[in-house]
């Protein structure tokens, strides 16, 4: 099953549907899933029942959907998606894998009683499966660059009036302000179209009260302006919802939001015997490798020992432009190809040999080890261990990697419990 965009097929998968609850709808190409962590955390710290749905899953297909921070009980999971997928059969939708999820979260959020559901776009806006949402209580848009071109345009402009489809009369809508101008002009004219208001989210003018607090918090630019932006939605959310949250308490909370595989600090002593933690990071398109290769040289790079990078990727992906971001004269590459990924036929890696050709055109003449660990996860990592000897090791180039190698530790650390 292909990638097939619209609303026809998810609108009469929940026609009928009651859909009490009220929505935070998030656009954009990168930053979508952290700003949907920091506004449920919000919400919920305030005392708002809140659902949540992210994509792509990160190891298990319903670890996309919770409630209160908490993900969906794996049984009430699939009693729903049963229900949700007899009915695409009995009315003849034959609606996607991400039209059906989306509608078995949908349902979920209508079964658990949640107040609020903050909803990320799986692709695009306009006609991604989410849309169906009638009237959030507010817009967001994060920041946007190129990818998934054969969708969504060729052009960030074109990518961003895709995004954009998400507006609604009425409903506002915050923008990341750190978009390019052109970007921003693009969107300024969607929301005249769609009768909104834009609220941009500014780092200049931050509001000192609401970053009370959390200034100790050691963020990235890219984090604070996603972060910004769920705090500029929240308030305006809270006007419609008549909440008399304390946003001082439901700011505090965003001190334990933990986005996974992203700058995520973790041990792979389990699988490889190393003692020092590696970096996991779903950089997966040139916008957010610039964003990880900045992170690496300012917070990584500290001791002057090269970097040793596990990488996979998508096909159809920017290599040069992921790789390029992330890549310095003597770092070593160890390329693999991830593994199937549950209800997503249609994504595949991109073979670790091409990988390393573009190695090794923007690293010519480095003295980088390179190798070809084929579609054996672990023992990429375990190569990398030898490799890097106690040096930088960062996984990353694909979000779909990360789930691998959280997998593995996963199995791991259950098969020490059982032992």
């Amino acid at each position: 099953m292909t990638i097939q965009l619209g609303l026809a097929r998810v609108s009469r998968l929940l026609k009928h549907s009651a859909l009490p609850w009220r929505s935070v709808h998030v656009a954009g190409t990168n930053g979508k899933g952290s700003i949907c962590a920091y506004v449920s955390a919000m919400l919920q710290a305030g005392g708002v029942r809140c659902g949540r749905f992210t994509s792509p899953h990160l190891v298990d297909r319903w670890d996309c959907i919770s409630v209160d921070g908490k993900v969906v009980d794996e049984g009430l999971f699939r009693e729903v998606e049963g229900t949700v997928r007899r009915r695409d059969l009995a009315r003849a939708v034959r609606a996607t894998e991400f039209e059906l999820i989306t509608a078995t979260a949908f349902e979920l959020f209508t079964r658990e009683k949640v107040r609020v559901a903050v909803v990320e776009c799986g692709l695009g806006g306009r006609l991604d499966a989410t849309n169906v949402l009638e009237k959030p209580l507010v817009a967001i848009i994060s920041k946007i660059g190129l990818d998934h071109q054969s969708f969504l345009g060729d052009t960030v402009e074109e990518i961003a009036k895709e995004k954009a489809g998400i507006m609604k009369p009425g409903v506002p809508c915050v923008v990341d302000a750190t978009n390019t101008r052109s970007v921003i002009n693009v969107l300024r004219t969607c929301a005249r179209l769609a009768g909104t208001r834009l609220t941009m989210a500014s780092l200049e003018a931050e509001d000192e009260l609401a970053w009370r607090g959390i200034q100790e918090l050691d963020l990235e630019d890219h984090q604070r302006a996603n972060l910004n932006c769920a705090i500029v939605a929240l308030k305006l959310a809270l006007r419609q919802l008549n909440e008399q949250l304390d946003v001082q308490k439901s700011i505090a909370a965003l001190r334990d939001v933990r986005w996974p595989g992203r700058l995520q600090r973790v041990s792979i002593r389990s699988l490889t015997g190393r003692t020092q933690d590696i970096l996991l990071d779903g950089a997966h398109n040139t916008q957010s490798a610039e964003a990880l290769g900045s992170y690496v040289d300012r917070k990584v790079r500290t001791t002057g020992q090269s970097v040793t990078w596990v990488i996979a990727a998508s096909t159809g992906k920017n290599l040069e432009g992921l790789l390029q971001s992330l890549l310095k004269p003597g770092d070593n590459v160890v390329a693999v190809e991830f593994g199937a990924v549950d209800s997503m036929p249609w994504v595949s890696p991109t073979t670790a040999t091409a990988i390393l050709e573009t190695t090794g055109s923007i690293l010519k003449g480095s003295e980088g080890r390179r190798h070809d660990a084929k579609r054996d996860v672990s023992g990429a990592l375990r190569l990398a261990t030898s490799i890097s000897a106690g040096g930088p090791l960062v996984v990353a180039g694909s979000l779909y990697l990360v789930s691998d190698v959280i997998r593995l530790l996963r199995e791991a650390e259950q098969a020490g419990v059982s032992s």
